[in-house]
């Protein structure tokens, strides 16, 4: 009866210490595992979403300046002479448009530009979605100078990198104010091509003639293409070491701006896009 007694309790003894413990180390190393695997996935999954979305912005940012700058001094009728489609004129956020021009710089240092044109037809929407004024779109029609569709660009830093906007307004109605278009530009550069300063001259003065945005002035000469640099941000600590393709825009940029770059770093990444647009409603 005792031996019976002993063999159910030794039955009945479970795990020692030693066994819970080795239990223990072994569900440890399994979960510090599947932690690490699933903190690698989720910076793996944020890294290229963040840069999805740099690439993102940059194709809207070229598509939409690809298709305004593409409409400046655009004319309903082809007979219709530059100088007296686009006489001179002064706007707002503007420097002034010389008589045959249809693109200009911002005043007041503001980095951007301002262009006009003719609307194609009836119900045309500008930048700020809003319908242009109502003429007369029978073919080959031209427009009154009263009817032209006068827009600006502008791009303005952001408190933080990732905050930095491109934003536009019509200079058609009478209390404009500017529209973010897109967000995520760290930096914007832009540099103007100058054309001869007689209109009948179409080409540019040679091929390295571009200046700064900045820069340029009325009395600088037509500007006949456009070049801009971007460089898009992601949100903060989402970049591990150092970035080349960010060292490489420092090594371009001025003292003002690398010192709010580099404030502002914060472990982002980064992309580039850039491009140089002639205007082709300027050229022969």
């Amino acid at each position: 009866m005792r031996h019976d007694t002993r063999d159910s309790l030794r039955r009945q003894q479970g795990l020692s210490l030693v066994e819970l413990l080795v239990a223990l180390v072994i569900a440890s190393i399994l979960i510090l595992g599947v932690t690490q695997v699933y903190i690698d996935n989720k910076r793996n999954y944020l890294f290229r979403e963040n840069q999805s979305s740099n690439l993102e912005n940059s194709r809207y940012v070229a598509l939409l300046l690809d298709n305004y700058l593409g409409k400046a001094g655009y004319r309903r009728a082809p007979d219709h002479e530059m100088e007296d489609a686009f006489p001179a004129a002064s706007y707002t956020d503007c420097k002034d448009f010389t008589k045959g021009s249809a693109i200009t710089g911002l005043k007041d240092g503001d980095l951007g530009f301002c262009i006009r044109y003719q609307p194609q037809f009836n119900g045309e929407l500008d930048c700020q979605g809003d319908t242009v004024a109502s003429f007369d779109d029978a073919p080959f029609k031209s427009v009154a100078s009263d009817k032209l569709v006068v827009l600006a660009f502008r791009y303005v830093a952001g408190d933080e990198l990732h905050g930095g906007s491109l934003e536009c307004k019509s200079l058609n109605n009478s209390a404009p104010q500017f529209t973010e278009l897109v967000r995520g530009i760290a930096d914007f550069r832009m540099e103007f091509g100058i054309g001869n300063n007689d209109l009948g001259e179409k080409k540019l003065k040679d091929a390295d003639r571009f200046i700064a945005a900045a820069s340029w002035q009325p009395t600088s000469g037509v500007i006949r293409a456009v070049r801009y640099s971007l460089l898009l941000a992601s949100e903060e600590n989402q970049r591990d070491g150092d970035s080349q393709l960010f060292n490489d825009w420092l090594a371009a940029a001025d003292s003002t701006a690398k010192t709010r770059l580099l404030a502002g770093d914060q472990r982002r990444i980064y992309q580039v896009a850039n491009a140089t647009l002639i205007m082709r409603n300027l050229m022969p």
